[in-house]
């Protein structure tokens, strides 16, 4: 839903934003940046990094109309470690924050405050996107967390899913049909799939929190290859 502007509006994300900080706040690590997968509306990153400072945050998205969103949303409430979007999709081999370089001058003029050294992605976040897409976007996802995130490095996963082969609610069983009369690739993922599929990454689940509307938080933890 459009603003006027170049923001979008998620109705939901003003519900989940606060759970979604709360488990953000236990499980990143103290320091570094995070990089947000799939920003959307750009609503999370801006309520997100003002409350997560002094951590650095990196959000990306591979459409343009969702970065324009993000773009605007951080004009409208600037943050200091709140940068601007990237043009990132998972599930390509080697993704833009692993080819730019600040020495090289390879990073954009807006990124020239971030000192990629001293505050390296320790984190990725992605909220709501393995089921509005295909599966080798979530296989692509493990992979560049596995290229990317140091030993025990976190990846925090959100939305809803199948556990034991079953849906854990009937509007989540009426979301997934949805989903899937739309697109034949998407759909709400079996957790055990997802965990396993992470595993083959050397991603380990470390725990999974219920979230408000029958969603999940899923954390894992990067483990030495």
């Amino acid at each position: 839903m459009p603003l006027g502007d170049d923001r979008q509006f998620a109705p939901a994300t003003e519900r989940n934003r606060q759970p979604i900080l709360d488990v953000l706040h236990e499980v990143l690590p103290a320091e570094g940046s995070v990089l947000e997968i799939s920003s959307g509306t750009g609503e999370h990153a801006v309520f997100f990094a003002s409350q997560l400072s002094p951590r650095q945050w990196l959000p990306s998205d591979p459409n343009p109309i969702a970065r324009a969103s993000i773009a605007a949303w951080r004009s409208h409430y600037p943050s200091n470690n709140l940068y601007p979007p990237l043009a990132l999709d998972a599930r390509e081999e080697l993704w833009p924050v692993e080819s730019m370089s600040i020495q090289q001058n390879g990073w954009p003029p807006e990124f020239q405050g971030l000192d990629i050294e001293q505050h390296p992605i320790r984190a990725i976040v992605n909220i709501n996107m393995i089921h509005i897409a295909p599966w080798t976007a979530c296989l692509g996802l493990f992979a560049g967390a596995e290229r990317i995130l140091p030993e025990d490095g976190i990846l925090y996963l959100y939305g809803p899913y199948k556990q034991n082969g079953e849906h854990t609610a009937p509007s989540n069983a009426a979301f997934d049909h949805s989903l899937r009369s739309q697109n034949s690739d998407w759909g709400v993922r079996d957790l055990a799939d997802v965990v396993a599929a992470a595993r083959e990454r050397h991603l380990a689940l470390v725990k999974t929190v219920p979230m408000p509307a029958n969603n999940l938080s899923v954390i894992f933890q990067r483990q030495s290859s």
